[in-house]
């Protein structure tokens, strides 16, 4: 009988248990919850689920979803975080009575104009469902636009206002642009006001802004493009008014003011300035996502990219609720408008360097060599950087990438043969180690000279033959190839590589602007006496930037202390990048030397009554083979003798071709120039 009830019993219970699980629901602070869960993931068609009758009568799935999903985006609102406090029991046993329950929380999260948070109080109300042919009880958020924000509860909107922030300027020395900000012409077309010359009128506009009618049409069939829009064809720097004015006579073109980015200098400071360009996909998986928006700008070369971090600024942001008469500010970010950036370039000595060069490819340098600023960085020739910004037709852009004289190439930052140029410093490194003696001469017999054993048919060559020794400064002044070839060897290659990695050379330049590291040979090395030989005199395989080249000559004319060259107004002047190259005096044979040069030597294009030069010239020359001739790069680096406070390092590409001289007129001219 006992067992027959136990049996009973606890079928009672298994059956009793059931019913229950039937129709159990979480306890509400378990649903709210879950719903907290969706929430903090942005998942609203999750959330929408969770909310009560009365709420999904007033608000439709798709405006719940759609008006969430556009708030959180437009206002870039991310990593939500809900807390609420646990409920007491006797909280929880009256709710479970009443089918009702509010749970104050607070919710903190990210925005565009920075961290929002708010309290608020969710009523939870128990409602009956039907699911799986049964009815059910469970919890539902009783929602309202208050959830979103607080002060939207009353229906009142959320507004949004960005700040966008001014770009740096980037200066000259003398506080003059070499980029700025200013206001250029927007030339476009309202499609409805063509009349039936369409096709003419097209032509006409292509012809005047250099551009194809192919461009124009894609211009006009993109898909937001409506016959009443104006849309954007090209910008034109506000001094072409002309183009504009006729632009302008053409039917259906008109113009709009529109903000510009304008480079004063243009092609002469082209690849130290560089451009800015609307961002691209690409540039947008790189940058930060909080800074950039498809359509803002960027530096892609040169300074601007260099520094486009602080040249950028950030934008500020305000989010408020509108109210009848007043703003509820949830958050708000200032504006961060961007740094100028002041260099040590003269932008007057920068244009007259480039208009020197006259389309002539080349690089140059010009430091002052007491405080090691930089004056000119050139790179001839270039493109307009204005064009870059404006708008460069695919045309134009392939005129410029197919240019033989690559206008595109960054040379002042690029590596090149020295040359000649390099004897003064194989002069420094043999009278600082000692194998050097500035006074002694040297014989040497006829034009040729081989060290003989492991040189082959291998013979150093010199132009200018004389029957008496040659001593440092005679070496000099007639640019004796094998004078420093003989001095090289004598040295040996280990010393003379010592010497020339005290010189920098073969290590990271020490630069704010990325210049190629000099280098003694494609292995770093000096593997043999041949290459020993032609490297002292500037041909082998050492190569220098022309900012590394000027910078080399500073010691000469430091007492042997080699600047840190800046380019920076704020980098701290006077700065020594190498310390006790040569002593004071051997520093001053070599500058006899280089006087002579101008005087009596192979500079003798220098030599004027306006202002006494110094200076070492060189030539290159870059051969296939050793049994072709090559063309040839003239090198001049100089400086004015008296003030020694300006050096320059010039070099012109394939000068064969141009009249003798050519690289140290240029030069003088510039030191003219600059002394006058």
């Amino acid at each position: 009988m006992m067992k027959r009830f136990v049996l009973f019993l606890t079928l009672v219970i298994i059956l009793f248990t059931s019913a229950c699980s039937a129709n159990s629901t979480k306890a509400p602070e378990e649903k709210f919850n879950d719903y907290i869960k969706a929430w903090e993931k942005q998942d609203f068609k999750k959330m929408y689920t969770m909310i009560s009758s009365k709420a999904e009568k007033q608000y439709k799935a798709e405006e719940f979803i759609d008006r969430y999903q556009k708030i959180y985006k437009d206002l870039q609102i991310s990593d939500p975080k809900i807390t609420f406090e646990e409920l007491e029991k006797s909280t929880l046993k009256k709710a479970k009575k009443n089918g009702e329950i509010t749970i104050p929380f607070e919710v903190k999260l990210k925005s565009i104009a920075g961290p929002i948070s708010f309290k608020y109080e969710a009523t939870l109300v128990q409602e009956e469902f039907e699911k799986d042919k049964k009815t059910k009880k469970d919890w539902f958020v009783q929602w309202d636009p208050g959830f979103i924000f607080p002060d939207m509860k009353d229906g009142s909107k959320i507004k949004m206002e960005i700040i966008e922030p001014t770009r740096g300027e980037i200066l000259d020395r003398n506080k003059m642009p070499l980029a700025m900000n200013g206001l250029v012409y927007e030339i476009g077309i309202i499609p409805e006001r063509f009349d039936e010359n369409e096709t003419q009128s097209k032509e006409r506009l292509a012809d005047l802004l250099n551009i194809s009618v192919e461009f124009i049409d894609e211009q006009l069939q993109q898909d937001w493009v409506q016959s009443d829009y104006f849309v954007p064809i090209q910008k034109i720097d506000s001094e072409n008014e002309a183009i504009v004015n006729e632009a302008m006579t053409i039917e259906g073109v008109t113009k709009r003011d529109a903000a510009g980015r304008i480079y004063p200098a243009g092609k002469s400071a082209a690849h130290l300035t560089g451009y800015i360009s609307q961002v691209t996909a690409e540039d947008l998986k790189k940058l930060d996502k909080d800074r950039y928006l498809p359509e803002d700008m960027v530096g892609k070369s040169g300074l601007e990219k260099l520094f486009e971090d602080k040249l950028k600024g950030e934008r500020g942001a305000k989010i408020y609720i509108q109210k009848e008469n007043e703003e509820i500010i949830l958050a708000e970010k200032p504006v961060k408008h961007g740094e100028n950036i002041t260099t040590t370039i003269d932008i007057n000595i920068q244009e007259k360097i480039f208009e020197s060069y006259q389309g002539v490819a080349g690089t140059a340098a010009a430091i002052n060599p007491k405080t090691g600023e930089t004056l000119a960085l050139i790179s001839s020739p270039a493109y307009d950087p204005n064009n870059m910004v404006l708008g460069i037709s695919q045309e134009r852009w392939d005129v410029l990438q197919d240019d033989p004289n690559k206008p595109f190439l960054n040379r002042f930052s690029a590596t090149y043969a020295p040359g000649s140029v390099l004897k003064p410093i194989t002069a420094a490194i043999g009278l600082k180690n000692g194998s050097l003696k500035a006074e002694e001469g040297l014989e040497i017999n006829g034009a040729t000279w081989s060290n003989g054993k492991g040189w082959g048919d291998y013979k150093v060559r010199r132009v200018s033959v004389t029957g008496a020794p040659v001593d440092l400064t005679d070496a000099l002044v007639r640019s004796d190839n094998i004078y420093f070839a003989m001095q090289a060897v004598r040295m040996g290659k280990d010393a003379y590589t010592k010497g020339l990695k005290q010189f920098g050379i073969g290590e990271e330049f020490p630069y704010k602007y990325p210049i190629t590291h000099s280098s003694i040979s494609s292995t770093g090395k000096i593997e043999d006496e041949v290459l020993l030989a032609n490297t002292s005199y500037g041909q082998g395989e050492i190569e220098l930037s022309s900012l590394h080249l000027a910078t080399a000559y500073s010691p000469i004319l430091n007492d042997g202390d080699m600047i840190k060259p800046t380019l920076l107004l704020s980098e701290k002047t006077g700065q020594i990048w190498k310390k006790n190259l040569l002593s004071k005096e051997d520093a001053e044979v070599i500058q006899e030397g280089l006087r002579k040069v101008v005087t009596k030597g192979t500079a003798k294009a220098a030599k004027n009554d306006q202002v006494a030069i110094s200076g070492k010239t060189g030539t290159a020359e870059l051969k296939l083979s050793a049994d072709q001739r090559g063309d040839e790069n003239s090198w001049f680096v100089a400086y004015p003798t008296e003030t020694k406070d300006f050096i320059i390092a010039l070099m012109m590409e394939k000068t064969q071709r141009l009249e003798g001289g050519i690289a140290t007129k240029t030069a003088t001219e510039i030191i003219q120039y600059v002394k006058k």
